[in-house]
């Protein structure tokens, strides 16, 4: 598994670890990407960690959920961003997008196919894998989003939060989301949405109390009013990061079926 440095920040350089799959899968050679956006509520997680309940047990416990996507012949780029204690919206979003055209311009020599990309972000990270997804011409094949936010207004209303300066969302912000409701609206997946989105699979737990299920209701609702491919997968007892009694290997089955179907 190399790693890659694809830009520079303050703290240092900003890097991404490629997941190689074997020569001659399933979806041909050189290989599709999948860009993984790590979560941890834009101040905290790392491009090393998938979603931590996904792989429970010890190390050896068998592969890693980036071990099975090149498995099934998708390269993955799992990419660092800079957190918000470090820059604010809308560096991360600058970070994943200059990723993905750092990806395009090396694809010859990394032996990828950074034509046929498709974003996987989860929590914190979907937002940002939505954003960039939702860009005009970003020319992504498709979005896998788990629970991600899409709405920081409603969010923040749903909460309680609408004022409070100490919300993960306002470290992303800056400012509490009413000191700024036009940036909030800017940071905001659903605010973004435009006729010929990417096709998108947005899963998300109905116990999840930490970023409520709603949110990607109304991701998906908005998703669909614009003529969108879009499949929303609402899962009954699952809380945030897949906590709970959940069957975390077909969800995760589900997502590479998905990447698998838009990227051949």
């Amino acid at each position: 598994m190399p790693t890659y440095a694809f830009s520079e920040a303050a703290s240092g350089p900003l890097e991404l670890d490629l997941h190689l799959p074997e020569p001659g899968g399933p979806l041909g050679s050189p290989p599709p990407v999948v860009v993984f956006v790590h979560g941890g509520g834009w101040r905290g997680g790392d491009r090393g960690t998938f979603v931590p309940t996904m792989r429970p047990g010890p190390e050896d416990a068998g592969p890693t959920p980036f071990e099975r996507i090149a498995a099934a012949g998708i390269a993955v780029a799992s990419v660092d961003y800079r957190l918000s204690g470090e820059a604010v919206f809308p560096a991360q979003v600058d970070d994943l997008s200059t990723a993905v055209e750092w990806l395009r311009a090396h694809a010859d020599e990394l032996g990828v196919d950074a034509s046929r990309i498709v974003l996987w972000g989860e929590s914190a990270g979907a937002t940002l894998a939505a954003l960039v997804a939702l860009e005009p011409g970003s020319g992504v094949r498709g979005l896998v989003d788990w629970y991600g936010p899409s709405d920081l207004e409603a969010l923040a209303v749903s909460l309680g939060q609408t004022h409070d300066a100490t919300t993960r969302e306002a470290g992303w912000l800056g400012h509490a989301v009413s000191a700024d409701p036009r940036r909030a609206r800017e940071a905001s997946p659903r605010h973004r949405v435009r006729p010929g989105a990417p096709p998108t699979l947005i899963a998300h737990g109905l116990a999840d109390d930490a970023v409520p299920h709603s949110q990607s209701e109304l991701f998906a609702a908005t998703l669909t009013g614009v003529g969108a491919e879009v499949r929303l997968t609402l899962v009954p007892g699952a809380g945030h990061l897949w906590q709970g009694d959940v069957d975390r290997d077909a969800l995760f089955a589900d997502a590479l079926a998905f990447c698998a179907a838009v990227l051949a």
